[in-house]
């Protein structure tokens, strides 16, 4: 499933110096498979752990993993536009996915082999929620039925699991808000979409940073990113609040 086009694996993290000494190999093995010449972009989103230390040292045994770290703790939704925003210049297509290993690594063979067919992006999508806890999942379902009543158009348990090639970036980028509600401006793009599902796994290490308090603040960021208008001029490839970047070129 190789090829010679160039895929980037974007990881935003935020305390995770006990989830990133076990996912990071799993990313470099997946890497391995799909594109051997690509990169994984870990973007410390202003930890106050032993997560930089440890991007650091993946970025200095292996080229392979470039490292992005902003001044200060600004969000997942922002950690992940700075790391696509910044990939976009550098890769043929970029799939994000979090640090924790929850989502089924496996299902980004699906999304790379959409890609190499022609879609634009491909949306990983739960296929049950067998795992989460009945408030969980009673939550869940309410947070989609608000969120389309409030006029999102989201794809049902979708997240941030996904690939988007560059073309599908760089209209992203047009979108120059702070704090952007990403999934929810996944069909407003006007790309072409397809979807993989797959099985969402425990947490293998540390803690979900996504609190009541977070999901209820997520809900309104989705209610006025689906008001949000397109701007004339793009992103630039840094993000202002990137204080540095650890990337070689050439492998």
């Amino acid at each position: 499933m190789t090829s010679d086009r160039i895929l980037y694996i974007v990881v935003p993290c935020y305390n995770e110096e006990e989830a990133l000494p076990l996912s990071a190999p799993v990313f470099r093995q997946k890497l391995e498979q799909l594109c051997p010449k690509g990169r994984i972009v870990l973007v410390d989103d202003g930890s106050s752990d032993s997560t930089w230390r440890i991007i650091s040292e993946l970025h200095e045994r292996d080229a392979h993993f470039s490292g992005l770290r902003l001044k200060q703790n600004r969000g997942h939704q922002n950690a992940l536009t700075a790391g696509l925003m910044w990939s976009r210049f550098r890769c043929d297509a970029a799939v994000s996915i979090d640090a924790d290993l929850q989502d089924d690594i496996n299902a980004m063979d699906g999304m790379w082999a959409a890609y190499l067919d022609g879609t634009d992006v491909v949306c990983g999508v739960r296929a049950s929620r067998a795992t989460d806890t009945f408030l969980k999942r009673t939550t869940a379902r309410g947070y989609y039925t608000l969120m389309r009543l409030l006029g999102s158009d989201l794809i049902y348990d979708h997240a941030d699991y996904r690939l988007m090639d560059t073309g599908a970036l760089e209209k992203l980028a047009h979108y120059r808000e702070d704090d952007l509600f990403l999934r929810g401006l996944v069909k407003r793009i006007g790309s072409r979409i397809e979807t993989v599902s797959y099985d969402r796994r425990a947490r293998e290490a540390g803690e979900s940073k996504y609190t009541l308090k977070k999901m209820l603040k997520l809900a309104m960021k989705g209610f006025v990113c689906g008001r949000l208008k397109p701007q004339p001029e793009p992103r630039g490839e840094l993000d202002p609040y990137i204080g540095e970047v650890l990337h070689c070129e050439k492998l």
